[in-house]
């Protein structure tokens, strides 16, 4: 049997919303739509739906529109039915309810990031410990400790040390075989860039060795490397180096081609900031491409850096990267619809209501509050006393009549300013909500549970 869902909305919403579920086709879930009796959805309280929500047998879950605030537990304890918040626009309803009705999963994946501290030797232990929590915190797996050439890194072993002591996975990367055994010694997880010459020093440690050629592009090298360590029993990661644009990155990509033929079954590794530092790009959109291709050869480690102020939130691309290719290949899909991280300067859908839309909603309201939208033809400003579109801010102003409302017309500069860089771009915006940049500005957390506070202006109007 099919699984029954109620859609709770308001006045405005309603004919929306239908057209919209109607638009679905044919859904693996039977819906219904129930006007619960207030103009605007998102203002609806817990005693009001209590009061005037009236369920029939065989309902599975209710829909809240995503910008109620109440408590969805006592909901569902009163009506005996799971409540969930769904998304805050209508137009993202298809994406979140997805082929059966249920928000995708962005819980599980299958790659490992190391986050290397470049400039580790420079740090105090202290600094090492504070990165290394931040890094984690981003989403990393491993904290790699950068060794630099012909760079003293006196502190390494009590850097390793200390990080286990934190419970951190620790790699230690370096060109030195003494750095390299320092390492080993004081337990790092992961020795990273040994090659056949090198190999030898993994044998008598825990640490697992992350093989690289022994000359740059020379695959048959690694190979003779991966050999030797089947042979002698030893766990290793092999990594045929990624090579910056105009540098062999068409080769190198080859490689990985070739090395996951040549060894379908071997633990691969890609250092992606040969791409996402050194080229002049939004990180993003890079570390999507990557993770796709690590996705469809299934290599599960990559080792991800932060040098470049461009790829300041690298660490949380690379994670949210990896969620959505593992839900998306385990799906069997393309990876859209899935999670708006790595959209961060444009949105798929940047206009949540067409300019019609917006008409019919300007056409019933009566006060004297300003509404802001954007659509195709630009920003709409309206309230009870009219309705103006433009597509420059200022050109609005003249007939807003806020002239003697110094903090209202602050307000509503601020807005129809944002509303203009987000129209320009492509991004979506929401009144009185800050723009969405994806991971690479998250937005502060807010709690749902509760009434939003009042807005600037209306909270100066109190004050006054």
């Amino acid at each position: 049997m099919a699984e029954r869902l109620v859609f709770l909305t308001g006045h405005l919403a309603r004919v929306r919303l239908k057209r919209l579920l109607a638009g679905l086709g044919q859904t693996e879930f039977a819906w219904e739509i129930i006007d619960i009796g207030v103009k605007v959805a998102a203002l609806m309280s817990e005693d009001i739906i209590k009061r005037r929500l009236t369920l029939t047998g065989g309902i599975d879950r209710v829909i809240l529109p995503g910008r109620y605030r109440g408590d969805i537990e006592h909901l569902s304890e009163h009506f005996g039915v799971p409540f969930i918040r769904g998304p805050d626009e209508i137009a993202d309803l298809p994406a979140f309810l997805g082929r059966a009705g249920e928000p995708p999963d962005l819980s599980r994946h299958s790659m490992r990031i190391f986050a290397e501290i470049v400039d580790a030797p420079m740090l105090s232990i202290e600094a090492l410990v504070a990165r290394a929590r931040t890094l984690a915190a981003a989403g990393a797996d491993v904290i790699d400790l950068g060794c630099l050439p012909e760079t003293p890194f006196p502190l390494l072993e009590e850097a390793v040390l200390e990080l286990k002591a934190q419970g951190f996975l620790v790699s230690v990367d370096s060109a030195s075989t003494d750095e390299l055994s320092i390492g080993a010694r004081a337990g790092a997880d992961y020795l990273l860039s040994l090659d056949e010459k090198t190999l030898p020093l993994a044998f008598d440690c825990k640490a697992v060795p992350v093989l690289i050629p022994s000359a740059p592009g020379d695959l048959d090298s690694l190979g003779r490397a991966i050999e030797v360590a089947q042979k002698a029993g030893v766990a290793f990661i092999a990594d045929p180096v990624l090579d910056p644009i105009h540098f062999g990155f068409a080769a190198s990509l080859g490689r990985f081609i070739e090395a996951r033929r040549r060894w379908p079954e071997v633990e691969l590794l890609m250092g992606t900031g040969n791409l996402t530092e050194l080229t002049d790009a939004d990180s993003s959109g890079v570390t999507a491409v990557l993770a796709g291709l690590c996705s469809e050869l299934q290599i599960q480690n990559v080792l991800a850096v932060h040098v470049s102020p461009h790829t300041l939130r690298t660490i949380e691309e690379h994670d949210i990267a990896r969620r959505i290719l593992f839900a998306a290949k385990s799906d069997g899909a393309l990876p859209r619809s899935y999670h708006p991280g790595l959209l961060q300067v444009h949105d798929r859908k940047p206009f949540t209501a067409s300019t019609g839309d917006i008409e019919a909603l300007a056409a019933e309201v009566r006060d004297t509050n300003f509404r802001i939208m954007t659509a195709e033809d630009g920003i709409h400003v309206f309230n009870g006393k009219g309705h103006a579109v433009a597509t420059d801010a200022f050109e609005l102003f003249a007939g807003l009549g806020v002239e003697a409302d110094g903090a209202h017309a602050f307000y509503l500069g601020a807005e129809l300013m944002k509303a203009e860089i987000a129209w320009r771009l492509g991004k979506r915006y929401v009144q009185d909500e800050p723009l969405a940049w994806g991971v690479a500005a998250p937005a502060p957390e807010t709690d749902r549970s509760r009434l939003a506070e009042a807005g600037h202006t209306l909270r100066a109007k109190k004050e006054r």
